[in-house]
């Protein structure tokens, strides 16, 4: 859409013109329950430092009825184009806007998302703002550094709630008049209205208290624990605002669960939105809680980094999001009367797993990414934003030392609260409280892209003593098509020395500590010292980088890896062994071992949750096409023999009996799961519940068990928005050409889906065991993405060109199509980093597939 792909340079030229002063929001949302569209008037007054200039302010919206200009009107239909309104002709010093439009509910998660309950009906309104969608409800001057206080006044129908920013008023004749917020930016802005269910408490500590609330639609409200999630928040204030020295910054947090989100959670101050599929229905394990906990503290960390402290501009996005991930780590792992102090072992397993995968991309970037304009920032909520950002910052707070990093944010707090600020601010302050030049680290870590590779160097004397020892530093070359040079970086890592134990354990005996810069770095091992049986390099998870076991710790740790007393120890070599198989070091055939041998001897239900996600990755993608079956048999009749072997009712039972669910295939296989549906078959301590029903159909439907009938009946049970969206995904799932051309044509030759229901028919459509129904739509991908992007909102969008590329089609000619399209089609950044990425992917693949092949036994 043209118009609405604001550059940096015309967010800069902007921001030099104006200062916001303040935005009157009058939204008239009586209509809601029947749709369409709604009356938006937007008084915006603000500076301008020069007389006669010309600006514009952002709205997407159907139509524009009024636009007056300190008391001018103008022409509308001449002024509102491509998304854009233009200000001509302003005064310098204040100025006033008002702004009368026409504005559309989305079924896209974007802007203001309206939803309708099949429980009760009802329907339910939630904005989701960031990147840019501001301008779907109001006019704004859409750009992080242009802060202002907000007062909505909302129109509601009768007997509803409406939350916003500020504290909620009592209305008047269904009229909400809210008090202004304070100096916030658009994107963090928010309104959330409908028939919600509310539990309330506050926060009391030291003659502090903030008012909390949780919100969920009430046909969940029997499954709210509100005070779990009330404790897990109560524990972030305590932590974070001891930390940060700064009390919490706005007047009250609410927390509410809202449908068809799109991200798992938004940190609109002091009203944060969360996927409400964090409102448990059925049974999970503790690695579900240990996630929800996870994303309600960043949530919270973002009240003072990202919403008091805004970046000046999207390419610091990654210092909100790197901050708020470490700090939501940190607390979960160090807060007094945690349930998860084990936390950096799930960071290391899946948030860093996810940062090594992006950073062998091609479109891997620097952790401070060049941001052109919001095209760019919208595919950029990534692994490097993330993950990579947040390992980073590990790494800076063990270099600097954590007393004073948080000093560091504490000064950075009092001098930029309720402004903007860029990575210099951030980085000035803690050189200042830790007395280290952090330039050339700056400089190595955050402005250059890729990942390095340790190794140990270990000599041994005659007497199996260690003579020698050193870390050896790699910096591959970038993947083909990425920017950049590849780079040697300075490290803070451990080294964990571990022996086997008179219990067969491997304990650490001894730990040292030391910067890591170079090619080669000695280690200062104590001399006469007999060799430990393994060596582990960036033990703690101090660095980011790739670690490698020299030849004698690799043989220990295959034959011991699930006798690792601690969990983090085993999550780093699990997390090795994963990457050398991605990498091709590690055949899919000998990791599939390597998992069968160690995963009965792991205690961590999250990195057992992760082992079965990566194996099932590993033999549908990375194994040799000939060998694929064997290791899915030997597989699947793994998961039943541990289904059948777990403790009654415990979270490892649960997970086993989900990895035997979609992987099942042989009749027997395919019986049971029918029989504990229908109850003629129990495993004992198993609760066959909602959720846990829905993944048994989804497999029975995807080998052709099951069909419309039975997805229906399944359906009457649970006749929920999530049973809606699980019968469209079994629906899709169906192996025949007839079901594959409905769910295709549904997603791409139609946009009528909402949000929700399009995911689920995509995740669907794919099956891994589909791949010859499959292959006539790689064709019909290329034909069709084009104009999806085009036509579709980024979020629908983005689903269809990530979620339908014939990832499944592992081969040389898929690449050949891929390469073809690219040449031709000339799609926009954005798009082409998202084709690019998902061509790697099937790129290693095929080098996966080769070295597993080639570790085959010889006839």
């Amino acid at each position: 859409m043209p118009g609405t792909n604001l550059t940096r340079e015309e967010a800069q030229l902007r921001a030099r013109l104006l200062t916001v002063d303040s935005y009157a929001i009058d939204l008239d949302l009586s209509g809601a329950q029947e749709g369409g569209t709604y009356r938006s008037v937007t008084t915006v007054r603000f500076d301008s430092a020069e007389a006669g200039a010309e600006t514009f302010i952002d709205l997407v919206a159907p139509a524009v009825h009024e636009v007056v200009l300190n008391g001018t009107p103008l022409d509308a239909a001449a002024v509102f184009k491509d998304s854009r309104i233009a200000l001509p002709g302003l005064l310098e010093g204040p100025n006033d806007l008002t702004v009368v439009a026409e504005c559309a509910y989305t079924n896209t998660g974007e802007g203001l998302h309206r939803f309708v309950d099949p429980v009760d009906e009802q329907a339910y309104l939630y904005t989701q703002f960031e990147v840019p969608d501001a301008r779907r409800v109001f006019a704004s001057f859409e750009q992080p550094d242009l802060k202002a206080t907000f007062q909505f006044s909302v129109r509601a129908p009768e007997g509803w709630t409406v939350i916003s920013n500020s504290p909620t008023p009592e209305p008047k004749d269904n009229l909400w008049h809210f008090a202004p917020t304070p100096r916030i930016s658009t994107y963090i802005t928010a309104l959330i209205a409908g028939p919600y269910h509310a539990v309330h408490s506050t926060y009391e500590k030291d003659g502090q208290s903030v008012p909390l609330g949780i919100y969920c639609r009430p046909s969940l409200a029997e499954f709210l624990d509100a005070d779990a999630i009330f404790e897990v928040t109560r524990q972030g204030f305590a932590w974070f605002q001891e930390k940060f020295d700064y009390d919490y910054p706005f007047a009250k947090y609410d927390q509410l669960f809202v449908p068809e989100f799109n991200a798992g959670a938004m940190e609109n101050a002091g009203a944060v939105t969360i996927r409400d599929q964090y409102v448990f229905r059925s049974k999970v394990t503790d690695a579900a809680y240990e996630t929800r906990a996870e994303t309600i503290l960043h949530e919270l960390a973002h009240m003072w980094f990202g919403d008091l402290v805004t970046m000046e501009w999207w390419n610091d996005l990654w210092l909100n999001e790197s901050f708020a991930t470490y700090t939501s780590i940190a607390c979960q792992a160090d807060a007094p009367g945690s349930r998860w102090p084990q936390s950096w072992t799930t960071f290391a397993n899946s948030m860093k797993t996810w940062a090594y995968r992006q950073d062998q991309l091609p479109s891997t970037h620097p952790i401070m990414a060049d941001i052109r304009d919001l095209d760019d920032v919208l595919v950029n909520f990534d692994g490097i934003t993330y993950a990579k950002g947040a390992s980073v910052l590990k790494q800076l707070v063990a270099y600097v030392g954590q007393d004073e990093f948080f000093r560091g944010v504490q000064a950075y707090f009092k001098a930029h609260a309720f402004g903007n600020s860029r990575l210099s601010d951030l980085l000035g302050a803690l050189e200042e409280t830790s007395g280290r030049d952090l330039k050339s680290w700056s400089k190595a870590w955050l402005e250059t892209a890729g990942i390095n590779i340790l190794r140990p160097e270990i000599t041994l004397d005659a007497s199996g003593h260690v003579a020698s020892f050193f870390v050896t530093q790699e910096a591959p070359a970038l993947p083909a098509g990425a920017k950049g040079e590849p780079v040697l970086r300075p490290h803070r890592i451990a080294i964990g020395c571990y022996d086997l134990d008179a219990n067969g354990k491997l304990v650490r005996t001894s730990r040292i500590e030391l910067d890591v810069d170079g090619e080669r770095t000695e280690v200062p091992f104590p001399q006469n010292t007999p060799r430990p049986a393994v060596v582990l390099l960036n033990d703690d998870d101090l660095s980011y980088a790739k670690v490698r076991l020299d030849e004698e710790s690799l043989r220990v740790v295959t034959a011991h890896l699930g006798d690792f007393a601690e969990s983090l120890p085993r999550a780093l070599s699990w997390a090795s062994a994963w990457d050398m198989t991605r990498d091709g070091e590690l055949a899919t055939r000998d990791y599939l071992a390597l998992v069968l041998s160690g995963i009965s001897k792991e205690t961590d239900i999250g990195v057992v949750q992760s082992l079965h996600r990566q194996v099932k990755l590993a033999l549908d993608l990375y194994a040799a096409p000939v060998w694929r079956e064997t290791g899915l048999t030997q597989w699947t009749e793994a998961t039943l023999a541990h289904l059948r072997a777990a403790e009654p009712g415990s979270d490892h039972q649960l997970a086993w009996a989900r990895a035997f669910a979609s992987t099942a295939r042989t009749p027997q296989q395919l019986d049971l799961l029918q029989g504990l549906l229908d109850g003629t078959e129990t495993v004992e301590g198993l609760a066959v519940d909602t959720d846990l029903r829905w993944a048994f159909v989804q497999r029975l439907a995807a080998v052709g068990v099951h069909d419309t009938e039975e997805i229906a009946a399944e359906y009457e049970r649970d006749k929920t928005s999530a049973g809606e969206q699980h019968a469209a995904a079994a629906r899709a799932a169906r192996p025949t050409a007839e079901a594959k051309a409905e769910a295709w044509a549904s997603v791409v030759e139609s946009d009528k889906l909402p949000n929700s229901l399009q995911e689920a028919v995509i995740g669907g459509f794919v099956q891994t065991d589909q791949r010859e129904l499959l292959a006539p739509y790689t064709e019909k991908y290329f034909a069709a993405v084009a104009e999806v992007w085009e036509s579709r909102s980024h979020e629908m969008a983005q689903q269809v060109a990530v979620g339908l590329y014939p990832s499944l089609q592992v081969s040389r000619e898929t690449l050949d199509a891929t390469d073809a399209w690219l040449a031709s089609a000339g799609p926009n950044a954005a798009l082409r980093r998202l084709i690019s990425e998902s061509r790697a992917g099937v790129e290693r693949a095929l080098r996966a597939q080769q070295a597993d092949a080639a570790a085959a036994p010889s006839a």
